[in-house]
């Protein structure tokens, strides 16, 4: 099968439009620079979806100025191997001008789920990233998206877009791929010399401590994470924040807030490991995700 690959905003909205009305289009975004994360994302929705269209655009507006931007990997000939492999019909790789020619100056901007977690530290990259994840969905018409939920605040983030702005779209998650050692998958994970990738399985080591030791005594979670954060630092890193909040509208928890047995929280970590900025979560009480929120995380 031949992948139908656009540049331009016009002929991607051509090729959508030529498809029947019966036919489920799905649609998995990225940065490109595809790994088996990626992988599975395209896998999943092949499976559900009558058409399945992959964008790969490096997006510049959720770049800060001292982030990655130019470094960046851009292995296209790769991700349209892994594309093909996937079964990708339609991939999409507009130029930075398609997405924001001159003179453009609209933004969409969530302004509560993105205080938190990253949101000090990144400041605008939220910013960039719910304004192109619209403007893709504007271009593709997907019915369906997905995302993987190690970024769990730019999914919630995005869910909460989609519903806030009535759009028609079901924005879904898909639980986080690892290595086999726990390490999850990163385009950024290249990165790491090899000590350092050996360092960084410690980051998921921490964070499923800190589940087991919640499960027992959630109410002394504030010194679990102190602890956790000690243990991160004690080896190399350089701890951004730990922390625990409800889901999936990231509130922090009331002091002595006694455990809510069907609640979800988000247990999130971002840490510099060297030069290379890693981020990981797990979710507590993952099911009542789906049961109170309506939030599907599918299965790997």
């Amino acid at each position: 099968m031949l992948i139908s690959r656009f540049e331009t905003i016009a002929d991607m909205r051509n090729w959508r439009g030529s498809l029947s009305q019966t036919e489920v289009v799905g649609f998995v975004p990225t940065l490109g620079a595809l790994h088996e994360g990626h992988a599975t994302l395209l896998r999943k929705m092949r499976s559900r979806c009558d058409r399945l269209v992959l964008s790969i655009f490096v997006n510049p507006t959720q770049f800060g100025p001292t982030e990655d931007l130019v470094k960046y990997p851009r292995p296209l000939k790769q991700d349209l191997e892994i594309a093909h492999l996937c079964g990708v019909d339609a991939v999409f790789t507009p130029t930075p001008a398609q997405i924001y020619p001159a003179g453009f100056s609209t933004f969409v901007e969530e302004s509560s789920l993105t205080l938190p977690l990253c949101g000090p530290f990144r400041p605008g990259h939220f910013r960039g990233v719910t304004t192109v994840v619209m403007k893709l969905i504007q271009v593709v018409k997907p019915h369906v998206a997905y995302f993987g939920i190690k970024d769990a605040q730019q999914f919630f983030v995005l869910q909460k877009m989609a519903e806030d702005l009535n759009l028609d779209v079901s924005v879904e998650a898909v639980a986080t791929v690892r290595e086999n050692d726990g390490l999850a998958l990163s385009s950024r994970n290249a990165y790491l010399s090899a000590e350092q990738r050996s360092q960084a399985t410690f980051i998921h080591q921490i964070l499923l401590e800190i589940r087991e030791k919640l499960a027992v005594d959630f109410l002394n979670y504030k010194q679990s994470l102190d602890l956790g954060r000690v243990a991160l630092e004690g080896a190399g890193f350089r701890v951004q924040y730990l922390e625990l909040l409800k889901a999936p509208d990231l509130t922090s928890l009331v002091s002595n807030e006694s455990p809510l047995p069907d609640h979800p929280y988000l247990l999130a970590v971002a840490a510099y490991l060297g030069s290379t900025r890693l981020i990981d979560n797990l979710i507590l009480n993952e099911r009542s995700l789906f049961l109170k929120h309506g939030i599907r995380i599918h299965a790997v």
